[in-house]
């Protein structure tokens, strides 16, 4: 997915395919926010920023980190859905046919649900990296803070429906209230992302 053209993402989004679908668009989501994060960052270095030169080196390093790591869970996020697929097309002819694929599934679904809990993480930290850069970052790029705090919280948003659908074929108990304890985290994250875009549309406002 990494090597594509957005062309071709974008066609292979909308074809009648398993993947990508909502799990992978909502890595890109997260990783969108962080390019845009690192932009913002390095335009702002240089003697105006100098105080302010450590923590924005640091937020450079961690929006490049959080990109990377959103693209490759975009990747994941594919490859475990096509396992869920897969998993659904076993054969159920015998007793032991119908167990061996009900296992299966079970397997396919915990794994799908992996990658988007873990976007949401991306998403968290996306946007408590919005609100640390908001007040010392440049003034002239303040929207694109914006744009990455909204990118956040649509990868929250939509990763959450995406944990969510797998939820009821898991039967690991332990790992359903982890990933629902992972869900529950959203709306604080998307609240969040609404006050940081609300104080930069304030901010600019004429």
């Amino acid at each position: 997915m990494r090597d594509q053209t957005i062309t071709e993402y974008l066609s292979q989004l909308a074809a009648r395919v398993p993947a990508p679908g909502g799990g992978a668009a909502a890595a890109l989501h997260a990783a969108q926010a962080a390019a845009l994060l690192g932009m913002v960052a390095r335009y702002s270095t240089g003697g105006k920023y100098a105080a302010h030169a450590v923590t924005v080196d640091r937020i450079v390093r961690e929006t490049d980190t959080l990109r990377t790591a959103a693209v490759r869970l975009a990747e994941e996020d594919a490859a475990a859905f096509t396992a869920v697929t897969d998993a659904y097309r076993l054969p159920k002819d015998t007793d032991a046919a119908k167990a061996e694929r009900s296992a299966a599934i079970a397997r396919a679904l915990a794994g799908a649900a992996r990658p988007p809990a873990e976007v949401i993480g991306l998403a968290r930290a996306a946007v408590e990296l919005a609100a640390e850069l908001l007040p010392i970052g440049n003034r002239n790029v303040v929207t694109d803070i914006a744009a990455a705090t909204e990118a956040a919280r649509a990868a929250a948003t939509t990763a959450r429906v995406n944990v969510e659908i797998n939820l009821g074929g898991i039967r690991d108990d332990a790992l359903r209230a982890e990933l629902t304890a992972v869900t529950a985290a959203v709306d604080t994250i998307a609240e969040r992302a609404a006050a940081i875009t609300a104080a930069i549309r304030e901010d600019i406002a004429p």
